[in-house]
């Protein structure tokens, strides 16, 4: 399988991703973006300097000056692009991949991202030609900056924390271990109950990937112990963030991007706030309510950060914890959503709990896994079965009965994931036993079990 992925590069070290095609991969980056400077970081991985300094390598063999960020989440790596006025970034990262994986998310100025459909394919091949080029003349520079100081106060600007607030967070060993910790030490209401906050590519805890709900277990029962008003939980690279209210509970965020929303509409009516087409039914009903424009999009984070540029949209989420905010170059921050979460709970005289007891009025399976050999047969069998529901097609196959402005409504998502050999499905319902009943009715459809 190919490293090259859809947003990313990412596999295995060192059978899939060595030095050699670190430098490769450099080089054709180079070769690609054509001018300077190019910032380039890395996350906590025992193989990710060895990786990086190649990546270095061969984008100084294209003849471009490479300013070195060291030690960076993806969030703070996507802030010393726009800050420093580059013409393009990489951040050497896998995310919430385990131990063995190394990759590399590529942008263009302001943290534009590089995905499959433009760019992507064209460094596949220039790095994978038989023919390695030779380094060009005139070598491109190499200096070091340190953006962290700078990076946190970028993000402070989105703080507004009223009164005290206590918070359970797991920093998973990935790099919100880096940053968060130095963002903690700048607000001074914020008491925080902080598990697994040593840096470690081998996550030795457990995996990176807080929408696993066997991941947030640690974090639930530390919420409970704490007394708590939320907690709050990072992937491996601390672009994502994903939450726990203070009885406990798993909250989708679809919910988070709900309750944000609410509140960004308040400052600007009318506004345009940006969501993937997985959402809860909530989403759009709220936003319209609140005076806003929803605006579906399909899954992933290039699709979403171009559409929220089309809208000048201040603000926009998806359910995998992806949070984008116009105002730092449209791009995704685990910590600005854990700040503007945690302003709104300070502001109520309810606990977060009580808060989103009111956005969830309707019942989701969330997000089911399949592993299937034909996946596109299988998009293709649903749509024959529920040929008389309302369908549409913009990413894989939704199909929905009823509307929201009635009873007994219900609709799914069946698509291919685009970072992993699966068919993923999402179903919800206004109706508890519907929505048991459809989802156990699409798994028999399809002959499938999940994951």
């Amino acid at each position: 399988m190919s490293v090259f992925k859809a947003y990313d590069i990412r596999g295995t070290y060192p059978n899939q991703i060595d030095s050699a095609l670190a430098r490769r991969i450099g080089r054709a980056y180079a070769d690609f973006l054509g001018k300077s400077p190019v910032v380039v970081g890395r996350d906590m991985r025992s193989m990710a300097p060895e990786i990086q300094d190649a990546f270095i390598e061969g984008v100084r063999d294209g003849g471009l000056t490479v300013i070195n960020a060291g030690l960076c989440s993806t969030p703070q790596l996507y802030f010393a692009i726009g800050h420093l006025k580059a013409a393009g970034g990489v951040n050497v990262t896998a995310s919430h991949n385990p131990a063995q994986y190394i990759g590399f998310k590529l942008c263009r100025e302001e943290a534009k991202p590089i995905s499959a459909d433009d760019g992507i394919r064209e460094i596949e091949t220039m790095a994978t030609d038989s023919q390695a080029p030779s380094p060009v003349a005139n070598r491109g520079g190499l200096e070091e900056v340190d953006v962290l100081d700078d990076y946190l106060s970028h993000v402070l600007q989105w703080s507004d924390i009223q009164r005290p607030l206590i918070l359970a967070s797991d920093a998973a060993n990935g790099m919100a271990c880096h940053t968060f910790p130095r963002l903690l030490e700048r607000l001074n209401n914020v008491q925080n109950h902080g598990l697994y906050f040593e840096l470690d590519g081998s996550f030795p805890n457990h995996e990176a990937n807080p929408l696993n709900k066997a991941n947030l277990v640690d974090l639930q029962k530390l919420v409970a112990e704490q007394g708590a008003d939320l907690g709050a939980a990072f992937d491996g690279d601390a672009d994502r963030c994903c939450f726990v209210d203070d009885q406990g509970r798993a909250i989708g965020n679809d919910i988070i991007t709900t309750l944000v929303a609410r509140d960004v509409l308040r400052s600007e009516p009318g506004a345009a706030i940006i969501y993937d087409l997985r959402s809860s039914w909530v989403l759009p009903e709220l936003v319209t309510a609140g005076g806003g424009k929803p605006v579906k999009e399909r899954v992933g984070h290039s699709f979403l950060k171009a559409r929220m540029r089309e809208f000048n949209a201040p603000f926009g989420g998806e359910l995998s914890g992806h949070y984008y905010f116009r105002d730092n170059w449209f791009a995704d921050n685990s910590e600005i959503i854990l700040l503007s979460v945690m302003n709104l709970i300070s502001r109520s005289d309810k606990p977060f709990s009580e808060m989103l007891d009111e956005l969830m009025p309707y019942h989701s399976t969330g997000e089911v896994n399949f592993k299937v050999e034909d996946k596109l047969a299988a998009i293709e069998k649903l749509k024959v079965h529920y040929s008389d529901g309302k369908q549409d097609s913009l990413d894989g196959i939704t199909i929905a009965y009823g509307e929201p402005t009635a009873k007994d409504w219900w609709w799914v998502n069946l698509r291919m994931s685009n970072t992993e050999p699966l068919l993923r499905m999402n179903l919800e319902s206004d109706s508890l036993e519907i929505m048991e009943s459809r989802t156990a009715e699409v798994m028999e459809v399809l002959g499938v079990e999940p994951e």
